[in-house]
């Protein structure tokens, strides 16, 4: 069963859950994805084994404390210590179905603007200044969700954490990001050659990047 079959079966299965044992295994879920790192689909693998467990405990009475134990984190550190490294293939297919998706959008959006401005020389595009615009974009898209995965990974056992705190110290990375991205964006609009991209060729090209990306996503899972 591939991973993205177990994700669905986890969802249908949870719902079986009390909601203290819900609650607890939630928490164990969302620690154990959170680790990019690890294999998909052993995680998966073992997510699953891990709710089954619960389920048939459940049946007898038993609650998620009383099978896992009173301190979820170590726990979920044990089992992620066990748990092997995701396949390099696999991380580079990923992080290039994310570049394309990345660089698909940045077309798409330069044929939208390219119109409004009205300009020929708005046309033209500069090679190392659009790699170098890119490549920011990516290194901080990658940022971001380290980030957004780690505030997730850190709120799972920590009480006082709320998804207010959680989506303001997101919202504020996102928005600082966009403005680094904007400044570093106007110092390096003139570098290397050139040539002229007409808006109708970078939405076209865009759009074939899209679905690209599309396609290796539904390869992938």
């Amino acid at each position: 069963m591939k991973a993205r079959e177990l994700i669905e079966q986890n969802n249908k299965k949870r719902a079986l859950l009390t909601e203290e044992n819900e609650k607890y295994y939630t928490n164990l879920l969302l620690y154990i994805r959170t680790k990019l790192t690890l294999s998909e689909q052993q995680s998966e693998e073992i997510l699953m084994e891990m709710l089954d467990h619960l389920t048939e405990g459940q049946q007898d009475g038993k609650t998620a404390q009383e099978i896992f134990g009173n301190d979820p984190k170590g726990y979920a550190d044990e089992i992620i210590s066990h748990l092997p490294r995701e396949n390099k293939r696999k991380s580079f297919i990923f992080v290039s179905e994310i570049a394309i998706n990345l660089v698909g959008w940045f077309l798409i959006m330069r044929s939208i603007i390219i119109p409004i401005i009205g300009t020929k020389a708005s046309e033209e595009v500069y090679i190392i200044s659009s790699l170098l615009l890119i490549l920011l974009i990516m290194v901080m898209t990658a940022l971001g969700v380290k980030m957004i995965f780690g505030l997730i990974s850190q709120r799972s056992f920590d009480e006082n954490a709320t998804d207010k705190k959680m989506m303001i110290r997101a919202g504020l990375y996102g928005a600082g990001g966009f403005l680094v991205i904007l400044i570093i964006s106007f110092f390096v609009k003139e570098i290397g050659p050139s040539f002229i991209l007409p808006w109708q060729s970078s939405l076209g090209i865009g759009a074939i990047l899209l679905l690209t990306s599309w396609i290796m996503k539904k390869s992938r899972i």
